[in-house]
Parts: C-alpha cells; sequence; structure tokens
C-alpha cells in the first residue's frame, strides 16, 4: 500500500513481505544515499506549460516493515505525485516460466497521489 502520512509530509509504503524487506535492508545498507527505492514524480496539471512529469528529490528511511520517502522540499497542496516501486515486485515464478507465462518487463507498482 502505498499512501501520504497523516500530514501529508512523506509517502509510505507500508505492509513489505519479508523477503522484499530484507533486501531493501541490504541494500540501503550498502548504499543508504544512492539507493532509489522508490520515484516520486510531479505529475504535470492541465494548465502546465512544461507536460513532463518532474523527479521529486528526497531521502528513504526503513520503520519496521514500511519505507518512508520524505521530500526535500514539502508537497505541494492540490498537486498530484505518480509514486513507482520495484519493491515486491516479482519477475515470474518456475512454473509461470515453463508455461511461457513470464514477462520480459518488470512492471513497477504505481499509486497517483494528490495532495
Amino acid at each position: 500500500m502505498i499512501k501520504f502520512s497523516g500530514d501529508s509530509t512523506s509517502i509510505i509504503i507500508k505492509n513489505i513481505d519479508e523477503a522484499s524487506l530484507l533486501q531493501v535492508r541490504n541494500a540501503y545498507r550498502s548504499k543508504a544515499d544512492t539507493v532509489n527505492l522508490i520515484s516520486v514524480l510531479i505529475r504535470p496539471g492541465d494548465l502546465d506549460s512544461i507536460q513532463d512529469e518532474r523527479e521529486v528529490s528526497g531521502k528513504i528511511k526503513i520503520l519496521g516493515d514500511s519505507l518512508m520517502f520524505s521530500p526535500d522540499r514539502p508537497f505541494s497542496k492540490g498537486t498530484e505525485y505518480l509514486v513507482e516501486s520495484y519493491i515486491g515486485v516479482k519477475f515470474a515464478t518456475v512454473g509461470d516460466l515453463i508455461r511461457g507465462k513470464g514477462k520480459q518487463n518488470l512492471k513497477a507498482q504505481q499509486q497517483t497521489l494528490k495532495r
């Protein structure tokens, strides 16, 4: 589950499964400042002259079975944010690969949040 914190100052990814959480913790320990565990993008509005999504910079913390993203600048009220995460995304099981159901491209977990 991806959502804003109660005070909308951060984004929380909750209920990460144990195997994924272990991988996240290992990656975080090895290079906490450079790990790109999630991407947060500002979605352009209908009246924006720039129609490209812009990435939001910030810091990540691990809290229990959750990940918290805190932006360097506060989230803007009325703005939509696209959150993308590959945490917990599974490529395919062996059975899926045998039956030809494996996918060549991983699809990120995505959630649009409006502040």
